[in-house]
């Protein structure tokens, strides 16, 4: 499904928005379409804070300049594939995600496992425990991507052998 999900936003987005490939992440809720815009064209000597600013400028021109088709193309994607769509766009090293979902999720978890989460919260790095799953989860996709990489590569593998085999 997420070949499927790819080619046909590849084929219904402008060539002229992005200057990569799109950056396309699929679950059960939502479909998440990034691109990468052009760098600014920065004045010689230009400040990294300069370079931040334009970068941020550059992004939020692109939104706004593509509001409209953008949610034309959510609308028949969402129809079409029963998933919300998201957005979001990259310059040099920023990377904004315009609208994207916060989906709660449950889990049960033992003593020991709420006073780490407890203690991002005590100590300030998280305002609630769920803020504090949150940051746990960003850390070890952080620090554990090239991990994750391999797992999906073998999640992707056992979909295609999945599509290759008899229909029930």
């Amino acid at each position: 499904m997420t070949t499927e999900i790819t080619t046909w936003f590849t084929k219904r987005i402008p060539d002229d928005w992005f200057v990569k490939d799109l950056d396309i992440t699929v679950d059960r809720d939502e479909i998440l379409v990034t691109g990468e815009l052009p760098e600014p064209e920065l004045d010689d000597g230009a400040s990294e804070d300069d370079a931040a600013l334009a970068a941020a400028l550059k992004i939020n021109e692109f939104r706004e300049a593509t509001r409209d088709e953008r949610m034309t193309i959510a609308d028949e994607a969402q129809a079409l594939f029963q998933r919300k769509v998201s957005w979001g766009a990259g310059s040099a090293d920023r990377r904004v995600l315009f609208t994207h979902l916060g989906i709660p999720v449950m889990s049960r978890l033992r003593l020991p496992e709420r006073a780490v989460l407890d203690t991002l919260v005590t100590s300030g790095v998280a305002r609630n425990r769920s803020d504090a799953l949150a940051w746990c989860v960003r850390f070890v996709s952080k620090d554990q991507s090239d991990w994750l990489s391999d797992l999906r590569g073998a999640f992707t593998a056992v979909e295609e052998a999945r599509a290759k085999g008899p229909n029930v």
